[in-house]
């Protein structure tokens, strides 16, 4: 597989679940089938999955699907340095606003996580955010994010 940040990732594609025990599809199969069905060309996800791509690749190919361009990222972790979770307060755009945390505000910690801006800039719109947005700018290293410190 080859990844827009990583390059060429090299896997031993093994033995590994396609349907579990209730019947259900497991996860490889199910990302491969749900991306083609929607469509979806590019996969951007954290570098946790990097290693799960060369199954989801062969699998795609094995299915005749197309294979979606694969672009794995840092994680964004909480406070504590383990990977943002719920246990961490209120990380949804909807528990945000429920806190009033205001949208420029949220949109300032997504400017700044991907090097777009310096923490206290003035927030620009999406629009230039997207279009000043360039890959090879984002942070090689995991980014610490604090929910309750956004007001």
């Amino acid at each position: 597989a080859v990844d827009r940040r990583h390059g060429t990732v090299l896997a031993v594609v093994d033995d590994f679940v396609v349907r579990r025990a209730d019947g259900a599809p497991a996860y490889q199969l199910a990302v491969v089938v749900d991306d083609h069905d929607q469509g979806v060309g590019e996969v951007v996800r954290g570098d946790d999955l990097l290693d799960t791509t060369p199954r989801q690749v062969w699998l795609a190919r094995r299915l005749g699907l197309d294979v979606p361009a694969y672009a794995h990222v840092p994680l964004v972790l909480g406070p504590d340095g383990e990977r943002l979770a719920k246990r961490h307060g209120a990380v949804s755009l909807t528990g945000l606003r429920r806190r009033g945390v205001p949208a420029p505000a949220v949109l300032g910690a997504i400017a700044v996580s991907l090097g777009l801006a310096r923490p206290g800039s003035p927030v620009r719109s999406v629009t230039e955010l997207v279009t000043a947005f360039d890959p090879g700018r984002l942070p090689a290293e995991p980014w610490r994010f604090d929910p309750t410190l956004l007001q």
